[in-house]
């Protein structure tokens, strides 16, 4: 008889669970959306606010756009875009040679590197859609 009682119990409590977890879900997914709309028209406010954009700027408004769209399809699939991380990744190292390169104006090992940074994430981005390409996910 006891058994009875627990099952029901159980389901009831999975069912809180879930709405919990959905609703956490949806709540952190709106909070992540809203500071990276937030920060991207601060960063757009003091660049109009400069009068100008540097290329840094643009690069950084880029970065604001992918996360805004990674967490677009996230939203829409529930799958992480692994590719968008990527180039996210891509576009900061970008920024950070392009700064670097600006503010000391020579070459040295330290731009080298993050150069082949930026191939390694390249080539990461390759195998990723060679893979999602050759060996597709199933979907439930």
């Amino acid at each position: 008889m006891e058994t009875q009682e627990v099952g029901p119990l159980h389901a009831r409590v999975n069912r809180f669970g879930n709405v919990l977890v959905v609703s956490f879900h949806y709540l952190a997914l709106f909070a992540i959306g809203a500071s990276i709309v937030w920060s991207a028209a601060f960063a757009f406010l003091g660049m109009a606010g400069k009068g100008h954009a540097s290329i840094e700027d643009i690069l950084l408004l880029f970065i604001y756009l992918e996360l805004g769209a990674m967490v677009g399809i996230y939203f829409q699939t529930n799958h992480m875009p692994v590719r968008f991380l990527i180039y996210v990744a891509i576009t900061a190292l970008t920024r950070l040679l392009i700064g670097d390169i600006q503010a000391h104006h020579r070459l040295d090992s330290g731009i080298v590197m993050v150069a082949g940074a930026i191939l390694l994430l390249a080539l990461a981005n390759l195998v990723v859609r060679y893979g999602s390409a050759r060996y597709p996910s199933s979907t439930p």
